[in-house]
């Protein structure tokens, strides 16, 4: 049997996993330390720099090709699962995993749109027009809902009965809010901003910067004193490239370092014990 015939089995999704705190991959690293070779994982790694490094010019690649590398290899991504109203009033749900926190003073999301030729995603054609849309992260439970909305469909299909999702009403924005959803941000447009080739005045793709006037949280995922989210709680799903999605698995803290505390300890690394360069 060659192994583009063969079925893969997949052991059942554990609902009963859950994000977990261990400590840091190396808690004894101090500064200067680069990376410790003190695991099996390590080890592998530096071997691994012996193999090489394959390497792509982005001007060289087709389109296809350059989507497939970048999606693959940044992530995990989140996805803004972005409702919106057309202006005659159709709704449109659709997730998208170009999607990231620009600020929070102002508080901004980004999310982009790549744009087929003569054909801009219904999404963006809504934000443009109404100047309104909501964000809802996507969790574990309704993945496969969020999903269904990916689905190339004409603008007249409503997507929330595709996906059977709940509509709940926003405050402040007209574009509804998914109820599934533990996360919703209603947002206006801030910034608009079409993006061409180098050379081409072609648009190929958009950026929409959206301010958050409203931000929904179910009391259920927030952590101990209510002012930020648990991630064990929240269940978040991300993307990858292809049709892989991703769930949280351990997590770790690590303490920003304070100067105050380490500046010694850099001068004495740059060969400058008392503190000072000899400059």
């Amino acid at each position: 049997m060659s192994s583009d015939s063969r079925i893969l089995v997949l052991p059942p999704f554990d609902a009963t996993a859950s994000f977990k705190y261990t400590e840091s991959p190396n808690p004894q690293w101090k500064l200067g330390d680069g990376m410790p070779l003190n695991s099996p994982q390590a080890r592998q790694w530096k071997e691994d720099e012996k193999l090489g490094w394959k390497t792509w010019d982005m001007d060289e690649m087709p389109k296809p090709a350059r989507y497939k590398l970048l999606t693959s290899a940044v992530g995990p991504r989140p996805i803004a699962f972005v409702s919106t109203l057309s202006a005659d009033g159709i709704p449109n749900l659709a997730p998208f995993s170009y999607f990231s926190m620009v600020a929070h003073d102002p508080p901004i999301v980004s999310i982009s749109f790549s744009l087929p030729p003569n054909s801009p995603k219904d999404t963006r054609e809504n934000i443009r027009i109404t100047k309104e849309f909501t964000v809802n992260l996507i969790s574990e439970p309704w993945i496969e809902a969020a999903n269904a909305c990916a689905v190339d469909a004409p603008l007249e299909i409503d997507e929330w009965v595709v996906s059977g999702l709940t509509k709940e009403p926003s405050d402040v924005v007209k574009p509804p809010r998914v109820k599934e959803s533990a996360v919703s941000l209603e947002c206006e447009l801030f910034h608009f901003q079409d993006i061409c080739p180098p050379g081409s005045d072609l648009v190929t793709n958009t950026l929409v910067l959206g301010l958050i006037k409203k931000a929904h949280i179910r009391n259920a995922v927030l952590a101990q004193g209510g002012n930020s989210v648990d991630p064990e709680k929240l269940r978040p799903v991300a993307r990858f490239g292809g049709q892989t999605y991703a769930r949280l698995g351990d997590g770790f803290e690590l303490p920003r370092p304070a100067w105050k505390n380490v500046e010694s300890i850099v001068h004495g690394l740059m060969g400058e014990p008392n503190g000072h360069s000899s400059s």
